[in-house]
């Protein structure tokens, strides 16, 4: 083994360090090496480098300095098989990659994107949530269904051009595979499928069931592209899908060769669809476990939407500058839960020689998000949830650079605007209308989380009571 590699545990022949990451709790494992080997040591699954980036100037001068050489996705056998290296999320970098980027960026942001246009339909968005809440009176419910609905929806309405009911048995489904989905591809046995590909295919277990998951998420994605295919009106797209569409024709009449088909199409309908939606779900729940967590706090937040907004008019994004606690809990939230707490692994295009070690042509590169945010050096007392460590002594928001939960350089997340507006909207909302504690005086919450692909907090059930 070359010595000029970066440190870590010992190999074992053919497997490498894969072990550890059958077991529970693997993610915190690795914050643990992070102090034994520093801030970049390298680990093995079968005989490939997983060089793993642990503090944020390290992972600032890989994802930023060295873009050219860190920004492709590395081929990991369970994510070659399910999305065909297309797509934004795990799309190879390079020239089709930036063509779909740029075409999705600038869709997107005409369908409202990061515009107060978009606003209008995450209040009506709202109302359904509250509505669903209002149901269990007084009685303790879980908001993890409700709040997967009503960020998917806003995502749907501007990928697919339609919202779905929260009774549809189909949406339902959609919603629930696709967190089973990306729970076991990352924390079961199914990950072995990325030592052995084979294994993918097996006709039981984790593996078959996984499978399943990818046909019928397929299914319906398809059949929605279907059918916008049957009625399509040029003169009058009506969301992501139609502008693609469009595209795709008019690609076709000047141009020889083109990226742009349904095929890809599919691909980034998914990336809007599963990334879209799990993530800033997850944010959210753990928003609203931190609120019945820390009550002085919710309490804080409540009041300066009293004293901003009142209790009758909804909430703007043109409120959010005259309320920077509010503002800063959010931060503090993601900061402490970062929902991609490995980011989306980046990989070596070629080799090179970074801070000192040769990192090989297709080693996988992780920036680890989570250690980044719980960096002592960085955050005092970085275990304490503290919205104020964001405000400066005025009380305004105070910008930190080694704040990334989207992450950072050229792959950084593209629907880092719209999460915002979300986030903003839908956590003033639901602070505006109830107060939240835990269904029972004595839970004690499990604040590790659960990782799949992203961080997602164990399950908990809330009451409300309205304002």
């Amino acid at each position: 083994m070359t010595r000029n590699y970066p440190p870590g545990p010992t190999p074992l022949p053919f497997v490498g360090n894969f072990g550890f990451m059958l077991l529970p709790g693997w993610l915190f494992q690795l914050l643990q090496m992070a102090k034994i080997y520093g801030k970049i040591y390298g680990i093995y699954i079968g005989n490939r480098l997983i060089v793993v980036l642990n503090d944020f100037d390290t992972v600032k001068d890989a994802m930023v300095n060295h873009c050219e050489v860190f920004s492709d996705r590395p081929s990991v056998p369970l994510v070659t098989i399910i999305t065909k290296r297309k797509g934004i999320v795990f799309g190879t970098y390079g020239p089709v990659w930036r063509q779909q980027r740029r075409f999705s960026h600038s869709t997107l942001r005409h369908f409202g994107l990061g515009k107060l246009s978009l606003e209008p339909r995450i209040i009506e968005e709202f109302k359904y949530v509250k509505a669903e809440m209002l149901k269990y009176g007084d009685k303790g419910f879980s908001p993890f269904q409700i709040i997967n609905n009503a960020v998917s929806n806003v995502i749907c309405s501007i990928s697919f051009g339609k919202r779905f009911d929260y009774e549809d048995k189909e949406f339902k489904a959609m919603l629930s595979m696709m967190s089973r989905g990306l729970e076991i591809s990352v924390n079961s046995e199914a990950i072995l499928s990325n030592v052995c590909s084979w294994m993918y295919y097996l006709p039981f277990g984790p593996f078959k069931e996984l499978r399943q998951i990818v046909i019928d998420i397929t299914a319906f994605l398809k059949r929605i592209i279907e059918e916008h295919k049957l009625s399509l009106d040029p003169e009058n797209p009506r969301d992501f899908i139609d502008m693609y569409l469009l595209h795709i024709d008019e690609e076709q009449r000047t141009q020889i060769e083109s990226s742009f088909d349904t095929d890809y199409l599919f691909y980034i309908i998914g990336d809007l669809f599963i990334a879209g939606t799990d993530t800033t779900t997850n944010t959210l729940l753990w928003s609203l476990l931190y609120m019945c967590l820390h009550r002085d706090v919710q309490e804080k937040v409540q009041a300066e939407i009293d004293s901003v907004i009142g209790r009758e008019r909804p909430p703007s994004l043109t409120d959010k500058i005259q309320m920077p606690f509010t503002e800063a809990t959010i931060m503090e939230v993601q900061r402490m839960t970062v929902v991609v707490p490995l980011s989306v692994p980046h990989m070596a295009s070629e080799s090179s020689v970074f801070q000192g070690y040769t990192i090989p042509k297709g080693s996988v590169v992780l920036a680890n998000l989570w250690a980044v945010h719980r960096d002592a050096k960085v955050w005092e007392k970085p275990n304490d949830f503290n919205p104020s460590r964001f405000l400066d002594e005025h009380g305004q928001i105070l910008k930190k650079e080694a704040f990334i939960p989207f992450g950072i350089g050229r792959r950084v997340c593209m629907g880092e605007q719209l999460a915002k507006m979300e986030l903003f909207l839908m956590f003033v909302n639901l602070l505006q209308t109830f107060t939240f504690s835990f269904a029972s005086d004595t839970f004690q919450p499990l604040l590790e989380g659960r990782f799949g692909l992203t961080l997602a907090p164990y399950p908990f059930d809330i009451k409300i009571v309205k304002r």
